[in-house]
């Protein structure tokens, strides 16, 4: 798995992927098929695991050289202890959660970065849906409201005030339209969030 290739399947993915350290060691949670964990190891020499529950999803991980293991992030990330990852991954999965705010304070207690994304819900086509009176429906929400797994709606402001409330420090933080930078009005031109975190000194 080259760049190259990462870049042309999920543009979105091969931004993320800078912010991942070489060597670093990795959980990625809600792995989906691996391409993101095989193009860190192969790409960026970093090691680490996958965590996923769906039986296609594991079986495309494992043929793709990815360590996973099959378990509902719903249960949280009890099996790993503090700080045991330099960086933990959760792309475009939190929406899905029932108890987000849980499961992100365990991301943190055990990586010491994390990176999370998701769609932005502030997304003017969403917004403009909504005013003609339907469920959103776009590359980055691309459900119907009766078949979708997500569960939660975030905007780029949203996530900041949950991020405060945790006592997480947001590193970075970028709008991406098609896994390009928005810097102009990005909670409104942005369909997807993506955010770096850590915890607060003394928290």
């Amino acid at each position: 798995m080259t760049f190259d290739d990462l870049k042309q399947a999920r543009p979105d993915l091969a931004f993320i992927a800078h912010w991942v350290p070489e060597h670093a060691h990795v959980l990625d949670v809600g792995c989906g098929d691996g391409v993101m964990l095989e193009y860190l190891q192969s790409g960026r020499r970093c090691t680490g695991y996958g965590l996923e529950l769906a039986d296609d999803k594991v079986l495309e991980s494992t043929r793709r050289g990815v360590r996973v293991i099959q378990q509902d992030m719903e249960n949280g990330l009890g099996i790993f202890g503090d700080n045991s990852f330099d960086t933990v991954l959760c792309l475009s999965s939190l929406q899905m959660m029932q108890h987000v705010e849980a499961l992100l304070r365990d991301i943190v207690r055990v990586g010491a970065e994390a990176i999370i994304s998701f769609p932005n819900f502030a997304y003017w086509p969403h917004r403009v849906a909504l005013l003609r009176g339907r469920m959103p429906v776009s590359k980055s929400l691309p459900y119907q409201w009766y078949d979708t797994p997500n569960v939660r709606c975030a905007t780029i402001k949203d996530f900041q005030e949950l991020a405060e409330e945790c006592g997480l420090e947001v590193i970075e933080c970028v709008a991406l339209a098609e896994g390009n930078i928005v810097s102009v009005l990005p909670n409104l031109r942005g369909d997807l969030a993506v955010f770096r975190l850590r915890k607060r000194k003394g928290n």
